[in-house]
C-alpha cells in the first residue's frame, strides 16, 4: 500500500498461502526487508491488506524505540523528532511519500480523471506535490518531537501504527480501483468494512494508554486519522472514479500525521 509504480502491470500472480504468507506480502510491500515480492492474485491481496496493521505494529515500535532511545541520550526533542521520522521513511523506502506527492498533485490539478491519473502516474512532482511533502514531513517531525519532550513513547509508537490502519481503511469495500490494472487495482475495495473499522476500534482501545492522565487524547487521534482517510478515499472516487496505489500511500501518510500532530497536543 503506498503503491508507487500504479501503473506498472502485475506480474504473474502467486498462489494464496495463507495468513502467514500474507503478513510476508504486507511486509515486502511496505518495508525494506528482504523478504522478497511477487504480486499476489486478489484473494492474497485482501488479506495482505487485513493484515497490514501488523507491520504497521512492528514500525510503531521501531519509532518508539528510536524515539525513545535519542531521547535518553541527550539528543534534542527536534533532532530526536527528525531522527524517528527519517527511520520510519527508510525503513518504507519511502514508498507512501511518493504516493502522498503523486495524490496532492492530481488531486491538486483539478483535471478530468483520465488528465489527473496521468499526472499521477507520471514520475515528475509537481508543486503540489512538493508542498505536501513538507508540510505532512514537518508536522510529523514536529509532533514527534513535542513527544519526546514529554517522553510519550506509546503515543510515537500508536501515530505510526494508525498510518498503516489507515491504509487497510483505504481497501474498505466500496472504494473501487481508479484503473482495471495495476497495483492498486489488487488491493482496492477488498476489505470487509467490519475488518477494516475493527481495526481502528483497537487503535483507539490502545489509545486509551497513550497519553498519561488524558485517557481521551489517543482516542480522538485515531478518530481524527479516521475522518482524515474516509474524506480522502471519498474525494478520490469522487475525481478519480477509485483509488489507486498512491492514493492509499497517501492515506497512511495523513493519517499518520494529524494522529501525531493531536497525541501531541499538550506535551509542553
Amino acid at each position: 500500500m503506498g503503491f508507487s509504480g500504479d501503473g506498472d502491470e502485475p506480474e504473474q500472480p502467486v498462489a494464496p498461502r495463507g495468513w502467514g504468507a500474507a503478513v510476508r506480502v504486507a511486509a515486502a510491500v511496505n518495508t525494506v526487508l528482504p523478504l522478497g515480492y511477487r504480486p499476489p492474485d486478489r484473494s492474497l491481496a485482501r488479506r495482505t491488506a487485513i493484515v497490514t496493521p501488523v507491520v504497521g505494529a512492528g514500525l510503531g515500535l521501531l519509532a518508539a524505540g528510536v524515539l525513545s532511545g535519542l531521547t535518553r541520550l541527550g539528543a534534542a526533542p527536534m533532532l530526536a523528532g527528525t531522527v524517528t521520522v527519517a527511520v520510519v521513511v527508510l525503513a518504507t523506502r519511502g514508498l507512501h511519500l511518493d504516493g502522498l506527492a503523486d495524490t496532492a498533485d492530481a488531486l491538486g490539478s483539478y483535471q478530468p480523471p483520465e488528465r489527473a491519473l496521468a499526472i499521477m502516474k507520471s514520475p515528475e512532482v509537481g508543486p503540489m506535490g512538493v508542498a505536501a511533502l513538507i508540510l505532512v514531513l514537518g508536522v510529523q517531525a514536529t509532533g514527534f518531537a513535542q513527544l519526546a519532550g514529554a517522553g510519550r513513547w506509546t503515543a510515537a509508537g500508536l501515530a505510526v501504527t494508525v498510518g498503516m490502519v489507515a491504509m487497510t481503511w483505504a481497501c474498505r469495500r466500496g472504494i473501487p480501483p481508479a484503473r482495471p490494472t495495476g497495483f492498486g487495482a489488487l488491493w482496492a475495495d477488498s476489505v470487509p468494512v467490519p475488518v477494516a473499522a475493527g481495526w481502528f476500534a483497537a487503535a483507539a482501545a490502545l489509545g486509551v494508554l497513550a497519553v498519561p492522565g488524558r485517557p481521551w487524547q489517543g482516542p480522538l487521534a485515531v478518530l481524527a486519522a479516521w475522518a482524515a482517510t474516509e474524506l480522502l478515499g471519498r474525494h478520490a472516487r469522487r475525481r478519480l472514479g477509485g483509488s489507486t496505489g498512491d492514493v492509499l500511500g497517501a492515506a497512511g501518510e495523513i493519517a499518520m500525521g494529524l494522529s501525531v500532530l493531536v497525541l501531541a497536543l499538550g506535551a509542553w
